[in-house]
């Protein structure tokens, strides 16, 4: 190197570490992954006969929380609970969301009676140490419009959340974007994220918060900007989906989806990313109605959705 071209490079160098340190730029840390890879095992078509098998089942196949069966745990003895409890810590699982035991869509009648029954099954869930309880919205009904729609759900809901809180539970509730159900009946009902949260605030109560799909976020055209503007408490629970290929998104049927990012039609790597910089602590499950996992035995099937699951968790981006 000849000494003119040395001065100059070693005078560039120079120049670069003469910079202010505000002015150097460092590197972006990866939000941390708070939330669990959960199974639940109807969801993905699998059929499990009693708790313990599923957790065998999250614990072979790397899922790191599991569905708690209410009616089971309901009806164990405390020493078996405390067994079984025992069993899920060892094998390094948690309890995730499980749905709730309450038809509040039907006639008055149907809601009084799950009502009534839902103190003994909350009492066994908190028991056991499970503390979400998801549910679903759905976004069209036949005879009442939106306005006695919304009265008669934050009404019902509630009571539920009333009841829940009494044993330290917490009531997730999932709006569904889906655009054919949508229009599937005369009126249409909350199917957004804004909607969903006008519905919760009116509700009132503290342990209600949402349940996020990635499937409802993206055919009802929310945005990472509408995630990332929720706090950790706002959400119970997540579903995480992907869509099939060729299909508008306004022809797209709920029950035909796809493992999270198996296609990527929708942006796994924007929501999960939001999530993590969020802080959601909570349950992540794939819930796709999926014809060709619901045809596969017990194991196959955890197998395929914990790898979709893995795959999704680790799109998250600084």
């Amino acid at each position: 190197m000849h000494r003119r071209d040395f001065l100059h490079r070693t005078s560039a160098l120079a120049a670069v570490a003469a910079l202010p340190a505000p002015l150097v730029a460092a590197p972006t840390a990866m939000p941390a992954r708070k939330f669990t890879l959960a199974l639940t095992p109807g969801s993905i078509g699998v059929n499990v006969k009693s708790q313990r098998e599923s957790i065998d089942l999250a614990h072979r196949h790397g899922f790191e929380s599991v569905e708690p069966r209410a009616e089971e745990l309901a009806g164990l003895a405390p020493a078996q609970l405390a067994e079984l409890t025992a069993e899920l810590t060892a094998k390094k699982l948690t309890w995730c969301a499980t749905g709730l035991p309450v038809d509040f869509r039907a006639d008055d009648a149907r809601f009084r009676d799950g009502l009534a029954r839902l103190p003994r099954l909350a009492a066994a869930l908190r028991a056991a140490g499970a503390t979400r309880i998801g549910t679903w919205l759905a976004p069209s009904h036949d005879s009442l419009i939106y306005r006695a729609n919304f009265t008669q759900h934050v009404a019902r809901l509630r009571e539920i959340a009333r009841l829940l809180a009494d044993h330290g539970l917490r009531l997730g509730l999932e709006y569904v974007g889906t655009q054919l159900l949508l229009v599937g009946k005369r009126y249409p009902f909350v199917h957004t994220l804004a909607e969903a949260h006008e519905l919760i605030a009116e509700i009132g109560a503290p342990n209600v918060g949402l349940v996020l799909d990635t499937w409802h976020w993206w055919t009802a055209g929310d945005t990472a900007a509408d995630l990332l503007a929720l706090k950790n408490t706002d959400i119970v629970s997540v579903d995480l989906n992907d869509a099939p290929r060729d299909i508008p998104k306004a022809q797209q049927r709920d029950n035909a989806r796809e493992l999270p990012a198996a296609t990527g039609i929708i942006d796994t790597a924007a929501f999960v990313t939001a999530l993590a910089r969020v802080g959601y602590d909570g349950p992540a499950r794939p819930e796709p109605f999926n014809a060709a996992l619901n045809a596969l035995d017990n194991d196959p099937a955890c197998a395929a959705a914990s790898a979709a699951l893995h795959k999704a968790a680790a799109m998250i981006t600084p």
